[in-house]
């Protein structure tokens, strides 16, 4: 697992410059205060004076990684300098036990459904990252289907839960039927499609071949048909909004809002969090503050595709939310042939 490295040319920096670069950008996503070269003299150990480190500045904003907000205040990070922040400096990431431990408990959890596991996931990041978090599940048609339970429920609907390699497809019919029925319909399911998949059940099986076999519970194969083409249908999103302290806690109150309306927005979060090729953190730096940053990994998981993504200001803290991305994928990954026990 590596951080994608985007094709650009870079103006070769000294030692030096690449450490006050690193510092001055350390300081900025930490604190918002843009950095000054007394403050840059009191938070890096390279012993400059405060000249030469004002030269610095002024050479690394004439370079584009640093701007000026105003004439005598200090330097921020350009989109640029982000960048080379990102593709440079961000060689190793380190996540807390902590972390660890709740992504495992996910993982080992063996009655998972689908959208506990995209939801637990979700979690889990925007409490270890404290920035808004989207997790998206597509694929789910090539789901090898294992076992089938059709339970009549006092409601007048009937509850069916599918399992597959990657956690359990809980459905609620809203039929009536009876436990015979219901026992009936599940031993059918299990004789004919436990080791095909979701896209065999709802798209290739001739049904009409089984009229027969099949009449008791009709509508019970019709709605489990049609629940499951449903799902097949659409991505499966959760969005945790809890995780936007850092948001919050920044003041950047417009920032937020405007980040907090993509969240809102199903097609756009769609389009931002579609996977790419590979199995790398992907790193897309916002051009401006109106813009979204956004950190997110493609993660496989049995038969089905996770995009796990990090959303936020161009004041992000990649390294941080990195680490946390990379600990998902690698305990992920470390799961026995890509699938849940």
């Amino acid at each position: 697992m590596r951080v994608l490295k985007v094709t650009e040319e870079w103006m070769e920096l000294s030692e030096r410059k690449k450490h006050i670069l690193q510092v001055a950008i350390d300081s900025y996503i930490a604190s918002s205060s843009p950095i000054t070269s007394g403050a840059l003299k009191d938070l890096s150990a390279l012993g400059c004076s405060t000249a030469t480190l004002r030269n610095e500045l002024n050479a690394l904003e004439a370079m584009g990684y640093l701007k000026q907000l105003h004439t005598s205040g200090g330097r921020v990070p350009t989109a640029q300098g982000y960048r080379y922040y990102v593709e440079t400096m961000l060689s190793s990431f380190h996540a807390t036990n902590a972390e660890l431990e709740k992504v495992r408990r996910i993982i080992e959890e063996k009655t998972s459904s689908l959208s506990d596991l995209v939801s637990s996931i979700a979690k889990v990041i925007g409490e270890a990252t404290n920035y808004p978090t989207v997790v998206m599940l597509s694929g789910v048609e090539n789901l090898v289907l294992q076992d089938f339970q059709i339970i009549p429920l006092l409601s007048q609907e009937v509850l069916v839960l599918i399992g597959t390699g990657s956690g359990y497809i809980n459905e609620r019919l809203g039929i009536s039927a009876t436990k015979r029925e219901c026992d009936d319909a599940a031993r059918f399911f299990k004789r004919h499609f436990v080791g095909r998949t979701i896209k065999e059940l709802t798209e290739e099986f001739e049904y009409g071949q089984l009229t027969a076999e099949i009449e008791q519970f009709q509508n019970i194969v019709d709605g489990l048909v049609s629940g499951l083409r449903r799902f097949n249908n659409r991505k499966m999103l959760d969005v945790q909004k809890s995780g936007a302290v850092k948001l919050l806690e920044s003041g950047e109150i417009e920032k937020a809002k405007k980040i907090f309306t993509v969240l809102d927005d199903e097609d756009e979060l769609i389009e931002v969090m579609s996977a790419d090729e590979g199995d790398d953190i992907i790193i897309s730096v916002a051009e401006n503050d109106e813009e979204l940053s956004v950190v997110k990994v493609p993660i496989k998981v049995g038969s089905v595709q996770l995009s796990v993504g990090v959303l936020g200001p161009q004041r992000m803290d990649y390294g941080g939310v990195s680490a946390a991305l990379k600990l998902l994928a690698d305990e992920l990954e470390n799961v026995k042939k890509g699938e849940l026990p």
